[in-house]
């Protein structure tokens, strides 16, 4: 068995700290912009950025910690500083579709200005145009317009009135308007007696001139109608004029102000024209806060007449250096897509175009969004709007959910803004996957995946590289200074946190926790460099913090409520290896495995699936070991058994095929009556000829059934069996290798399944399978026997039956 041993030299894995070349941190130089191990995700990341196309956004994928966020940030705020600085966006009110508010693009740092200016100018037009409108000049023309029409008006009304007279009647206002009224001689209306007394023919006579005189009322108020409104158009003019008098010159400075952006120009134009054709706005605006101060309130509350002046700023680019980089960390719909706000006043729910509200999207555009998918995800509405906008390249501002409101707010339709960014998406490999195989709109926006592995390869580079990440994690905490001792323990337990001692992890957030705690046990300890011995108190007060769940098994074991034996043989008993998970702790336990073999025709029976306790990976495992059963012993005869498998006092679900070996062993003990070692543990995953494979937690494992063994007491004949390809996974416990080292415990490698027979048999492996094989035979026979037996019954009651 000494032949399967494993050397002391093969379970040194830590790292000298004399191959580093400096003493302590402070000589190191940080590297806070870089990502080190992930070449490939910042090549595809690198390319992607590069990438000016429809469709060319990025997926980064990886597991949580490796740096996505960062790294992302950093990446896009470089590649941002080489692009050009994006126009600012405005909203500003439409002349001619008022609910519909135009979008204005202007290089950046205009909005401002011109905003400003439009602030100005609509104050110097309230004091300009009330004062030109007092002058003497306007008020003597419109004296000559009203007397040139005045005139007319009462020359036509004079000349009718006397023409009514000679005819006998006396035109005369009554609520229903101008209406003949009937004299007598004297030029005195005629009274209702007076005319009830006249013969019929005369009162005839009087109502058909009155009916005439009535008709001719119309047509003469007709044309003083069109006297007055030709004095009114001319009156109307003149205030165009004196309008156009005083606001002409004023936007005219300002389209010279702002001549080269002919997009300002025309909306100042169209400012003219609305201000020049509502020009009583302006000159009755004092007047009516005079006359009613409450409306003058109400209306400056919700925006008076002339909010539409106003420019509403949208996205203001004025301080951006090159390219905008927003990180969304609360991916909301309004966050992201921005929002119509509304103002409550006198019980209603009120909005104009100056409420529009800008989100991330928006202010991202020209340049980068970076959100993390989960977030987006979960939040309502925003994938299939996100989807929409990266589709049509636009984003339209609109609210959800508005038919639930109980007072609806007047509705805008804003134009819609063009869309040119590029979206920076952050998530698991699982969600991308997710996403890759169910929507299929998803393969197509994203055309760019940048995947993060969690590890490394622990070269002379990356292990250069990761003592820079340290040095800048310290400059950037304000940390202690590391030794190069400390160091050199940080990266034994990043290779132990990858489970293989030819790499390093990438979860930097693990790593980083370490090092902030490291600095706290130094603190205590007054140094004034972090330590090797600090570094490991951080590690072992990390695991001790989440290791209770492993503290209350072994007490278990300690107590014999769990049964486990480290020492002695049995028949068809074996101690297998597990792994539990307690959030971000595992640890290994022994597990005893129990295998019991009987006639029948059944074959292997796997009591945790039985029980359907057994997940799919350990049930696949089983019915490996049958196909190994079947090819070893069953080339001749079939293979007549019955066997029962089972993880002893185990109450939660089981998984994973590592115990494949141990039940293997565990059946064929069983079947050839041999006692198996119980002082040895063994993990490994089988395939159906025989051959070890590697499996995971190895690590955990041994040192789990090592603190077990020295509980009860270390014999030096105890240890455990792995597979041989596990090698490059040993980074055990400083104590578990000085232990093997001085011949306390002992660990075993194998490659195949008769290896381990050996070892835990204390048998040569053909031995085991002669004797297994003629235990197979003797239920063959016994199974043939009956067989024979149930025939002949089966031919005599037929026999009974004929006679």
């Amino acid at each position: 068995m000494d032949k399967y041993k494993i050397k002391i030299s093969n379970l040194d894995y830590n790292f000298n700290s004399d191959e580093l070349d400096f003493e302590t941190t402070k000589e190191l130089s940080a590297i806070d912009e870089e990502i080190i191990g992930q070449n490939r995700a910042a090549s595809s990341l690198d390319f992607g950025m590069r990438v000016n196309k429809k469709g060319y956004n990025i997926f980064m994928a990886g597991e949580s910690g490796t740096g996505k966020s960062t790294y992302a940030e950093n990446m896009a705020e470089e590649k941002a500083a080489e692009m050009d600085q994006p126009k600012d966006i405005l909203y500003v009110f439409n002349f001619s579709e008022p609910e519909i508010p135009r979008v204005m693009r202007v290089p950046a740092g205009m909005g401002n200005e011109l905003k400003n200016d439009m602030d100005k100018i609509v104050e110097e037009l309230q004091e300009e145009i009330p004062r030109a409108f007092e002058g003497e000049e306007y008020e003597k023309e419109r004296k000559e317009i009203l007397n040139e029409y005045q005139p007319k008006s009462n020359k036509l009304m004079q000349e009718f009135e006397s023409s009514a007279k000679e005819r006998g009647f006396l035109l005369q206002n009554t609520s229903q308007g101008l209406v003949p009224v009937p004299i007598d001689e004297d030029g005195e209306p005629i009274s209702r007696e007076d005319f009830q007394e006249m013969d019929e023919d005369k009162k005839e006579e009087i109502r058909n001139e009155s009916q005439k005189i009535q008709n001719e009322i119309s047509q003469v108020m007709r044309e003083i109608r069109s006297i007055k409104e030709k004095a009114q158009d001319e009156l109307s003019a003149l205030e165009k004029k004196i309008g156009i008098s005083i606001v002409q010159p004023i936007i005219c400075h300002l389209k010279n102000q702002y001549e080269d952006c002919e997009e300002i120009v025309d909306y100042l134009e169209e400012v003219q024209e609305d201000i020049v054709d509502n020009i009583d706005r302006f000159r009755n605006e004092n007047d009516k806060k005079q006359q009613n101060p409450f409306m003058a309130m109400q209306q400056d509350d919700d925006g008076s007449f002339f909010v539409r002046y106003q420019i509403n700023i949208f996205v203001n680019n004025n301080k951006t250096e090159g390219a905008p980089v927003i990180y969304e960390k609360n991916p909301t719909y309004y966050n992201l897509f921005g929002k119509i706000e509304g103002k409550s006043q006198f019980g209603t729910i009120t909005t104009n175009f100056t409420m529009i509200k800008s989100g991330s999207l928006h202010q991202a555009n020209g340049g980068f969004l970076v959100v993390h998918a989960k977030d987006l995800l979960t939040s309502p509405f925003c994938w299939d709007t996100l989807k929409r906008a990266l589709i049509n390249q636009e984003i339209t501002v609109e609210n959800i959910g508005e038919q639930y409101r109980s007072v609806p707010i007047i509705t805008l339709k804003p134009e819609a803004v063009e869309l040119d960014l590029k979206i920076i998406m952050i998530g698991s490999p699982y969600i991308y996957y997710l996403l890759y195989n169910y929507d299929e709109e998803f393969s197509e926006l994203f055309k760019i995946k940048a995947d993060f592995d969690t590890e490394m390869k622990r070269n002379k580079e990356n292990i250069s590289k990761f003592a820079d990440f340290i040095s800048s994690v310290i400059n950037r905490a304000e940390l202690k200074e590391f030794s190069a001792e400390a160091v050199a323990e940080m990266i034994n337990f990043s290779s132990r946190l990858t489970g293989d001692r030819e790499k390093l992890s990438t979860k930097f957030n693990e790593i980083i926790e370490i090092l902030f705690e490291s600095d706290v046990w130094a603190d205590s300890y007054d140094e004034e460099v972090v330590s090797a011995s600090s570094v490991k108190k951080a590690i072992d007060e990390k695991e001790m913090r989440s290791n209770l769940l492993e503290e209350k098994i072994q007490e278990q074991i300690d107590r014999d409520h769990l049964l486990l034996d480290v020492s002695g043989q049995e028949v068809g008993q074996i101690n297998g290896l597990s792994v539990y998970q307690a959030g971000n702790y595992s640890f290994g336990r022994p597990a005893r495995i129990t295998a019991r073999s009987y006639l029948g025709k059944e074959g292997v029976i796997n009591i945790e699936r039985e029980a359907k306790m057994s997940g799919r990976i350990h049930s696949k495992g089983v019915m490996i070991l049958t196909g190994y059963l079947g090819g070893k012993y069953a080339q001749d005869a079939p293979l007549s058994l019955t066997a029962s498998i089972a993880f002893e006092q185990s109450y939660g679900g089981v998984d994973g095929d590592s115990a494949t070996c141990a039940e293997v062993v565990a059946l064929l003990s069983s079947l050839s009556a041999t006692p198996i070692r119980q002082d040895i543990a063994i993990t490994g995953s089988m395939n159906q000829k025989g051959v070890v494979q590697p499996i995971g937690g190895v690590n955990e494992k041994i040192e789990g059934f090592f603190k077990v063994c020295k509980s009860k007491g270390l014999t030096g004949e105890q240890g455990v069996i792995i597979p041989k390809r596990n090698l490059d996974n040993l980074m055990l416990d400083q104590e578990v290798i000085e232990a093997v080292d001085q011949g306390k415990f002992n660990l075993y490698s194998i490659e195949k399944i008769d290896q381990a027979l050996e070892i835990m048999l204390d048998t040569e492996a053909e031995k085991i399978h002669t004797a297994v094989k003629e235990k197979l035979a003797e239920y063959a026979e016994f199974d043939t026997e009956d067989y024979d037996e149930e025939n002949k019954t089966n031919s005599d009651n037929s026999e009974n039956e004929d006679n």
